[in-house]
């Protein structure tokens, strides 16, 4: 029999690129050996995601790590599919090129993609209990927001961590950099996570199965390279496959097949952090599986 498993994802170029060899693409079948699992792939908006999360709406599904701590009990974080920005991550972009602590003492709005987003998180982490005040905004129209002037400044994701400028806008801070001279650890954005009740409802190993054809999709998109981008491409929102490459190269990379005693340990630190600024709950331990 059959064992329907949802995986929801952003429709983004990294998501993408990792997911599809578990589900029929082309009407051939997965490209992995599902075994008696078949996945239905889901995809929305990542704080549509993290809205999703808090009513185990998915069996699997992306998340930004700022909105673990509201699913913990229901979820838990996959060791692999995570996105971290190792020395890089979501931008402050504005249209003139000002000092960041301008943005603060101005007490300009930001434009951001979510209440629940890891990019919010750090945004406040970084302001570091300065007042910050955000407005929330589709995340494909943030840059836009910024050059008509509706918010000073706005928090970039996804590819317009790489296409701001052509928009007329400036780089005034890279919160994966920062946060990286911080602590020296990578940025901890999106996680994969699962839900807790697999085994019970799919039996006993379901929950390291599904765990192993996560990571073998993984392998097998990296493998398949040429293929995996053809298909990312398709939600580059306008972006050419070298630069969907590069992007993918940000996101889908050795922390992404393991976050690793490093990642572990960097989103303790994050969470930790955006406790203290008030960001998120609290939250005192990490199961990984």
């Amino acid at each position: 029999m059959t064992k329907n498993i949802t995986l929801a994802h952003s429709p983004d170029p990294d998501d993408a690129f990792m997911w599809w060899p578990l589900a029929d693409i082309d009407g051939s079948g997965p490209s992995i050996d599902v075994g008696e699992f078949e996945f239905e792939l889901v995809m929305k908006d990542i704080e549509s995601l993290n809205g999703d999360s808090e009513i185990g709406l998915y069996d699997i599904t992306a998340i930004s790590i700022a909105n673990y701590p509201l699913v913990a009990s229901t979820y838990q974080l996959t060791a692999c599919g995570a996105s971290l920005g190792d020395g890089y991550g979501p931008k402050i972009v504005c249209k003139d090129d000002v000092a960041v602590e301008s943005l603060f003492t101005n007490e300009c709005t930001f434009a951001v993609p979510g209440l629940r987003t890891s990019a919010l998180a750090g945004l406040r982490i970084l302001a570091a209990g300065r007042p910050c005040h955000w407005k929330v905004v589709d995340f494909t129209e943030i840059m836009e927001c910024v050059a008509s002037g509706e918010c000073e400044a706005g928090v970039v994701i996804h590819e317009g961590q790489l296409t701001h400028e052509e928009h007329g806008l400036y780089e005034i801070c890279d919160l994966g950099n920062w946060w990286q001279g911080e602590t020296n650890l990578p940025l901890p954005l999106g996680g994969n996570a699962m839900k807790r009740d697999i085994d019970e409802r799919f039996g006993n190993g379901a929950t390291a199965t599904i765990s192993g054809l996560l990571l073998e999709s993984i392998e097998f998109a990296l493998a398949h390279r040429e293929k995996s981008l053809a298909w990312a491409l398709q939600w580059g929102r306008g972006i050419d496959l070298a630069c969907t490459d590069e992007f993918v190269e940000m996101y889908v990379n050795n922390w992404t097949l393991d976050f690793g005693d490093t990642g572990k340990q960097a989103v303790l630190e994050f969470l930790q952090r955006a406790s203290d600024v008030g960001a998120v709950s609290n939250v005192n331990e990490l199961e990984f599986v």
